[in-house]
């Protein structure tokens, strides 16, 4: 071995040796904290072969199902989103059981009953399609009893899979639709009888097999699946090396490191607290080491990874229930959501490396880091997919599920070019079997929601919302965006992003465009506030996950998170009043100028949430710098020229008094 291999395997075992750091310590931990917080990762662990063999193959083939028709086009539509809730049902009471109490290494006899009448609902829809569809209007008795089994099956399955929260506002959604007309004022309504609720969730594409399931079924599905088979080839190891290797050495290193590393993967794998556990285990101890406290370690991994569900090109799965809802472009959604997903990161990178000043905290050895270069001829080509798929989906005029389809291919034969990310026919055949169980969760949120919003379609209740939030807001548009907001996180605090998403979109999404608000920024504003709910106290499942890594108060690493996310909060506000943000109706000049002035004014937000600059600053610098940012968030010339003098300002005195003081960084 020649010196220069010598060195290099030296780098790479000190590298190694910061991967594994707190690995040991904190895996059991992560693992505790999943199935503490994150329902949807409580599952059975079968302690018989042969059930183990079963479940596994039909996972499989519940990926290869759904692969197929990607590839060759789906059954008709109720046929086909039928199938699909029935083989999510299928697998969830397999994987879910009833409580905390129940048997979690064997199904039950029960369990097995509910998968038996969960196949029950597509054989009677295959058998009898065309009866079905002609009693849509006049169902029979059989229809309603497999709708009512339907119903019951979904919410049954939700409860065990994503908590109460969301078969309790299924249920009372029920309710409403049963015995609204008794209700006083506007929410009154001709009220229908289980006969027509049920067939309406059952026989239609307006209810359980709506538009949330139909999207599950395919978009949602494959990307899943995209991130089981990229998680395989080591996508994530790369994320991380590629981020230790640009950031690492710089002031307050381990927590760039952590923003960007959780930034890249949550584009990926859209989920939060998954993303937490994942980086955070990696990146949490090299944070404390560094100097950083537990909570804001915490906050700063916390932040991060719930940006990813924000940040293109896959983002979290609510943004292809967006563009289905939008009736656009998937492509369309990276577009709108680029600019605001940077400013949100930017926000983040500017606090932590303000933090760091503010301690005097440094970076870590540069002799302990890969070299990109190094990373890159390692592992780079695992960017090659990723640049496909937006070449799929911007140029090539293929559908998006297409794309995902031929991506996935596009991954398995990139992955083979290095020994390093190379996969076996088992790594392929298990990420497949893990893209299926990835998707339950999902997909059952989705059928679930299907219940409210078909109640919603059938009651006129969302258009009844969307008249209520206005007339609280009478007619200003700052308080039905404040509304909206509330309304957004309050629904966030207890369900999954995704029906969080699509019930605020489904109220309050008409209330904002009835105010002249751009329909992709009022569901995109509604998006936000719905994925930022992970990480606002009191239930702040995110936050609560990395302090469960860190050691730090859950609610104090809550209020750090919504502390580093203000520019997030702010965001959506932008973009609402300046839809060019997200490039909407704009040209390319006009769009870099509301991206700049938007970007000096997450600076200066930054600077006063911190309170530092080149000094600290005092309680009327901070409002100072507060005011000049809101003045470049409010597009225009005048406000953007004062936002520029008040940062000017504020740069001079600071430097002189860093001066005075000796602080100069």
């Amino acid at each position: 071995m020649d010196e220069k291999e010598l060195k290099q395997t030296k780098t790479e075992e000190k590298t190694q040796t910061i991967h594994l750091e707190g690995d040991s310590e904190l895996l059991e931990k992560s693992e505790e904290i999943i199935k503490k917080l994150d329902k949807e990762s409580v599952t059975r662990v079968f302690s018989g072969a042969m059930m183990k063999k079963f479940f596994y193959w039909l996972a499989i083939f519940v990926s290869c199902y759904h692969l197929y028709t990607a590839a060759f086009g789906p059954p008709v539509t109720l046929k086909h989103r039928s199938l699909h809730v029935a083989m999510m049902l299928v697998m969830a009471f397999m994987m879910y059981p009833f409580s905390s109490k129940s048997n979690f290494k064997k199904v039950s006899w029960v369990d097995w009953g509910l998968v038996i009448l969960s196949a029950i609902v597509p054989l009677y829809v295959w058998i009898d399609y065309l009866g079905v569809v002609d009693r849509a209007g006049r169902p029979s008795d059989t229809d309603m009893l497999v709708a009512s089994l339907l119903v019951f099956l979904v919410l049954e399955a939700s409860r065990r899979v994503t908590g109460w929260a969301l078969s309790i506002l299924s249920l009372i959604f029920i309710a409403y639709g049963l015995w609204g007309r008794d209700l006083p004022g506007m929410f009154a309504h001709r009220g229908y009888d289980w006969l027509v609720l049920s067939n309406h969730f059952f026989a239609n594409t307006e209810g359980i097999y709506g538009t949330s399931v139909s999207v599950a079924a395919s978009y949602i599905f494959l990307f899943i699946l995209f991130g089981a088979v990229m998680g395989k080839s080591g996508m994530g190891q790369f994320f991380n090396d590629i981020a230790l290797a640009l950031a690492g050495h710089t002031k307050g290193g381990p927590a760039k490191v952590s923003v960007i590393a959780s930034g890249f993967l949550g584009s990926i794998n859209g989920s939060a607290i998954a993303n937490v556990v994942t980086t955070g285990a990696f990146t949490i101890p090299l944070m404390k080491k560094t100097g950083y406290s537990a909570e804001f370690a915490g906050a700063v991994e916390s932040s991060a990874s719930v940006g990813g569900q924000l940040l293109p090109p896959i983002m979290g799965a609510a943004a292809f229930i967006m563009a289905e809802m939008l009736g656009v472009k998937y492509s369309n959604i990276i577009v709108w959501a680029a600019v605001p997903a940077l400013l949100y990161y930017l926000g983040i990178m500017i606090q932590v490396q303000l933090r760091a000043s503010k301690d005097g905290l440094h970076g870590l050895p540069k002799d302990q880091l890969p070299k990109p270069g190094a990373v890159m001829r390692d592992k780079g080509h695992l960017l090659l997919p990723i640049a496909f798929l937006m070449y799929m989906l911007f140029f090539s005029g293929r559908t998006v599920i297409n794309s995902a389809f031929l991506t996935i291919i596009v991954t398995v034969i990139v992955a083979q070019f290095k020994a390093s990310t190379r996969m076996s026919l088992k790594d392929l055949v298990d990420s497949l079997a893990e893209g299926a169980k990835a998707t339950v969760s999902v997909a059952i949120a989705c059928a679930c929601v299907g219940i409210i919003i078909g109640v919603s379609s059938k009651t006129g209740f969302g258009l009844t919302m969307a008249n209520t939030i206005i007339a609280l807001g009478d007619t200003s548009l700052l308080f039905t965006l404040l509304f909206t907001m509330i309304t957004c996180m309050i629904l966030g605090m207890g369900l999954p992003s995704i029906p969080a998403y699509i019930i605020t979109a489904t109220i309050a999404a008409p209330a904002l465009a009835k105010l002249g608000i751009e329909p992709a920024a009022a569901h995109m504003f509604s998006f936000y506030y719905a994925m930022f709910a992970n990480i606002t106290p009191p239930v702040a499942l995110a936050s609560f996950a990395a302090a469960g890594l860190s050691g730090g108060d859950p609610m104090k690493t809550g209020y750090a998170s919504v502390k580093l996310s203000i520019a997030g909060f702010i965001v959506p506000f932008m973009f609402v009043y300046s839809p060019q943000l997200m490039l909407i109706n704009t040209t390319f000049t006009e769009g870099l100028w509301v991206a700049l002035s938007a970007c000096l004014g997450v600076f200066l937000i930054a600077v006063a949430t911190e309170g530092y600059l080149y000094a600290r600053l005092g309680i009327l610098m901070r409002l100072f710098a507060a005011a000049g940012a809101l003045c470049l968030i409010k597009s225009g010339l005048i406000t953007d020229l004062i936002g520029l003098a008040v940062m000017i300002i504020l740069i001079v005195i600071q430097k002189k008094s860093a001066k005075k003081s000796k602080l100069v960084v």
